[in-house]
């Protein structure tokens, strides 16, 4: 066990023939009780200190623990956003796929009906070309007979037509 300061001053030594001065001592103890009692005073205050220092560190590693989860958990969060952003973001180009495909296969299908079109109006065209020349060939034929000659040459008079006329 520890001596205090109260040891120390109560202390008494017993008086032997050629001892120590008992004045010298005294004082030495009394020097000593004194400086003991200035190391207690300072190693109270630095116990003080010592224990307000470990309470600050236990307050600042809660503080570095709370901090490194809101890091993880932040961390993590990103990495959340990165992943979503980029499953989303290739749900986009899916997307913007199946929308160019469909646009190229209508346009591909209206090129294709486009093309039936003209070929049908080209054979349409053909066919009226045809008839239409026929036509034309047929009544240039028929301005080119001699029936027209015929007529021209074909007299009547007015008392043939009234018999003609009677006749009937």
């Amino acid at each position: 066990m520890a001596l205090s300061p109260l040891d120390i001053h109560n202390k008494e030594f017993s008086n032997k023939w050629q001892g120590y001065d008992k004045d010298e001592v005294n004082e030495f103890l009394e020097q000593i009780l004194k400086d003991y009692e200035n190391i207690l005073e300072e190693n109270k205050s630095l116990q003080g200190d010592l224990k307000q220092t470990k309470e600050q560190i236990t307050h600042f590693n809660l503080i570095e623990d709370a901090l490194q989860k809101s890091i993880l958990t932040a961390q993590e969060a990103a990495e959340d956003v990165r992943r979503n952003s980029m499953k989303e973001s290739k749900l986009i180009i899916k997307e913007a796929e199946k929308n160019a495909d469909r646009i190229v296969n209508e346009a591909l299908s209206r090129a294709q009906k486009v093309t039936v079109e003209i070929e049908d109006l080209k054979k349409q065209s053909k066919v009226f070309r045809n008839r239409f020349r026929m036509l034309i060939e047929a009544q240039l034929d028929l301005v080119n007979t001699d029936d027209w000659e015929n007529l021209l040459e074909y007299e009547i008079n007015a008392e043939d037509l009234h018999e003609i006329a009677h006749e009937g």
